[in-house]
């Protein structure tokens, strides 16, 4: 593709349900819990919704045409290799990575304590300053469908600069 110039605005939102005996991974890192989000690969919605995000603002597919369920290549895939994936293609499409921003939704395992470990991850991933990635925690207050820990939800927007 060629080179584009400006800046891009991306959104991506995922939801998984929370299942007992599956290991409990977002935003790349594996957290100490019950239960875990259930997927055709390891269910990490964040890095789910991180994908969602900059392939949106680089106008490219969304994660579950580039990496659909039906194909048993990502059984089990390491979201952080998809994210990977993505971003070769983010680059290729002449974008860089800015900042990213990301909610997580759940009253499953508390996000807090791992804030920073998930940070340093999705920074690493993405080529970026710990400081261009921010992730927030909130509880649902025991409201809607993913209430009593059932799942966890996930809202991420990003910004995409031209150039390398």
């Amino acid at each position: 593709m060629s080179r584009r110039s400006g800046q891009r605005i991306g959104l991506g939102f995922d939801v998984h349900r929370l299942e007992p005996g599956r290991p409990c991974i977002l935003g790349g890192v594996e957290l100490p819990h019950a239960t875990g989000p259930a997927g055709h690969s390891d269910g990490d919605a964040v890095l789910h919704a991180v994908i969602d995000a900059l392939t949106g603002a680089a106008g490219l597919d969304d994660v579950g045409t580039l990496f659909p369920d039906t194909d048993p290549t990502w059984e089990g895939a390491d979201s952080a290799r998809l994210l990977g994936s993505v971003l070769e293609r983010v680059h290729g499409a002449g974008y860089r990575v800015v900042n990213v921003d990301v909610v997580i939704a759940t009253e499953g395992p508390r996000i807090a304590p791992h804030r920073a470990a998930m940070r340093a991850r999705m920074a690493e991933l993405l080529a970026v300053e710990v400081d261009a990635v921010n992730v927030k925690g909130k509880s649902l207050e025991g409201l809607g469908a993913l209430a009593g820990g059932a799942g966890v939800a996930v809202e991420a927007i990003c910004l995409l600069a031209s150039g390398d």
